[in-house]
């Protein structure tokens, strides 16, 4: 039996760089597809590319339009290929029309100077600590064990937007850059925390960035991730939105940035 994600993220070969999908009902949202799904199958689409040079190093994705249930296509083009990173933009169309647009780069990495500014937070680890469920109207959160620290939605306004939360996909998969992709949406908008309620809320951008290298993805393995996530201004009916990804051994894999719509 196959993972809802690998079925989630089959394509089809069209040739010319273009791959036909579908929806899939495990990873809906409350409207339309769970937009880290999306982002995913935007990264595999490129994987898939004969043409493709190395592993993602940033992906952004622009949600246009809402991806209605069934059949989509996505077309993929190498804008300009260098000697260590090549550029993409990809479109996801549905029935003639654009839903979503992306840029992506992938490439290789040297070795070279390396240093580590950032600092996983000092917490406890997920066990003992109670896995949450979300509601049936958020169905792609069923994929997801979800072990919160801090952030965890309740019905009371918060003080602060931020998030941590021991996460992996449910039931367990080894990490590849597509479930990275996935898991860095995982958060919900940050403004359901701060007034403590669900409200009308999308992502317009989501951008990606990748440390991670294969070595680091197999080190990792089905163990948990532990993601952190908060805002910095919530305005007008905007906000954004910034998110890291450590490795259980304590390793920076990607961070994560949104601009958030929102509406009171």
């Amino acid at each position: 039996m196959t993972h809802n994600f690998d079925d989630a993220l089959a394509l089809e070969s069209l040739g010319d760089g273009k791959y036909r999908g579908r929806t899939s009902a495990p990873f809906n949202n409350m409207v339309g597809p769970f937009g880290g799904l999306t982002a995913a199958l935007l990264v595999r689409a490129v994987e898939l590319h004969p043409d493709r040079h190395g592993d993602p190093l940033t992906v952004t994705v622009n949600f246009a339009g809402p991806i209605a249930e069934g059949d989509f296509e996505i077309s993929t083009r190498a804008v300009r290929t260098n000697r260590s990173n090549q550029h993409w933009y990809l479109e996801l169309h549905q029935n003639g029309t654009i839903a979503t647009t992306a840029t992506a780069v992938f490439g290789t990495r040297r070795d070279t100077w390396d240093s580590d500014e950032a600092v996983r937070p000092d917490v406890p680890g997920p066990d003992g600590i109670d896995p949450i469920d979300f509601p049936t109207m958020i169905a792609w959160a069923a994929n997801y064990e979800m072990r919160y620290l801090a952030g965890a939605l309740t019905e009371t306004e918060a003080v602060d937007s931020v998030g941590q939360v021991w996460i992996r996909d449910r039931p367990p998969r080894p990490l590849d850059f597509a479930s990275l992709t996935s898991l860095s949406d995982t958060f919900y908008p940050r403004v359901f925390q701060r007034r403590g309620k669900y409200l009308s809320a999308g992502t317009i951008s989501l951008t990606v960035h990748f440390f991670a290298t294969a070595e680091d993805l197999a080190a990792q393995g089905d163990d948990f991730l532990l993601a952190t996530a908060h805002a910095r201004r919530f305005h007008r009916g905007y906000h954004d939105q910034t998110a890291e990804l450590w490795s259980t051994a304590g390793t920076l894999l990607a961070t994560g940035h949104q601009l958030v719509y929102y509406k009171d």
